[in-house]
């Protein structure tokens, strides 16, 4: 018997979001971890908020959202909350009721902004860390490292000279005609005054150069989960400076082993992780002048070659960033906000990443 196409709108629903969502749904597992690193975050949250006026935003309920926003590659937050108004998977993730209103997109971002006042990110993603440390997820051992360009909110035409210099009437003031071919343009003469932290820069030498940020990360090799995070202003030594940061700050006083690319084989930052407990698993650049920095003593081992293998799960982790987490280019401005959203970002990497280490039966449905 055909059905009818009853149009009428019921009044009431008796089935509430978490009954909605299916009991083997991918953000189910996420969502448990995320409550737990959340409810550590507790006293820390108390400490950002007066005790008196109106309430704000639960912070909870911002993290969760912010992270929604990454795993599903939304591109802003006014998207954001317009997929929260009828997205119930989205509103059972973040814990909002089908009735519940959504916040307006300028009073989220300034709540949001609140965290950034504050370690959030950085406490979020050490407390994903300990749950997969509890897990036994994490060597403690064998560590490699990389970096990669995230390209800044700002475009060639905001990279302006620093003196000023002789500017021409614009001939569009909205969006005037910049002729910058034939001009040295450096950092040090030359500044983005959209975003004065952004860099000049090129991943290689076939590359062009674009205004950007240097994003480092460490992971460790036995599930290739990032276990640090650093981001500086890009400059000739920027990953190496970021690498030897991160490694300053592996826990433990055991010597353990540092994977790398052919950027990291210099003679200072060799003898820096030797004095600093680490051996240097870099790789060999024979073409630099005066040879690689790395020799037989350490390529002999068989551990040399298993930390070369392993090194490469780490474009995995840029590659997610880059392309779920959009941070291809970045949407914030400055150097505090970038890290911050990079931080945060890598967490969500670690989120999924453990989910499917940890319930592999909803990776293979």
């Amino acid at each position: 018997m055909r059905g009818l196409d009853y149009q009428q709108s019921a009044m009431y629903s008796y089935l509430s979001p978490e009954e909605r969502v299916p009991a083997d749904h991918p953000l189910r597992p996420i969502r448990a971890m995320v409550d737990v690193a959340l409810k550590n975050l507790s006293r820390k949250f108390t400490a950002l908020y007066s005790a008196t006026g109106r309430p704000s935003i639960p912070p909870e309920k911002l993290l969760r959202a912010l992270l929604l926003q990454v795993l599903y590659t939304v591109r802003s937050e006014r998207l954001l909350m317009e997929q929260l108004e009828y997205n119930l998977l989205f509103r059972w993730f973040v814990g909002l009721n089908l009735d519940e209103p959504v916040w307006v997109p300028t009073v989220f971002s300034k709540n949001r902004d609140r965290l950034l006042e504050g370690d959030i990110a950085e406490r979020f993603f050490e407390e994903v860390l300990k749950q997969a440390r509890a897990a036994d997820l994490l060597s403690d051992e064998h560590f490699s490292v990389d970096g990669t360009l995230i390209e800044a909110w700002a475009s060639q035409k905001s990279f302006q000279r620093k003196d000023g210099g002789e500017m021409l009437p614009p001939d569009d003031p909205g969006n005037p005609t910049v002729n910058f071919h034939g001009e040295k343009r450096s950092n040090a003469t030359h500044e983005s005054r959209t975003d004065p932290d952004a860099r000049l820069a090129r991943q290689s030498g076939g590359h062009e150069a674009k205004l950007a940020y240097c994003g480092s990360v460490l992971i460790e090799n036995r599930n290739g989960l990032v276990v640090d995070t650093e981001l500086l202003l890009c400059g000739g030594t920027a990953e190496r400076d970021a690498a030897m940061l991160m490694a300053e700050r592996i826990d433990g006083d055991a010597r353990v082993t540092l994977a790398g690319d052919k950027g990291y084989d210099t003679k200072e930052f060799v003898k820096e992780m030797r004095h600093m407990h680490v051996t240097p698993h870099v790789s060999q650049n024979d073409r630099r002048p005066g040879g690689s920095s790395i020799d037989g003593r350490t390529t002999r081992h068989a551990g040399y070659k298993i930390s070369q293998q392993k090194r490469k799960r780490i474009e995995e982790v840029f590659g997610w960033l880059k392309t779920v987490a959009a941070l291809r280019k970045t949407r914030h401005r400055g150097e505090f906000k970038v890290g911050w959203v990079f931080t945060f970002a890598t967490a969500a990497y670690n989120l999924v990443r453990m989910r499917n280490l940890l319930t592999p039966a909803v990776q293979a449905a």
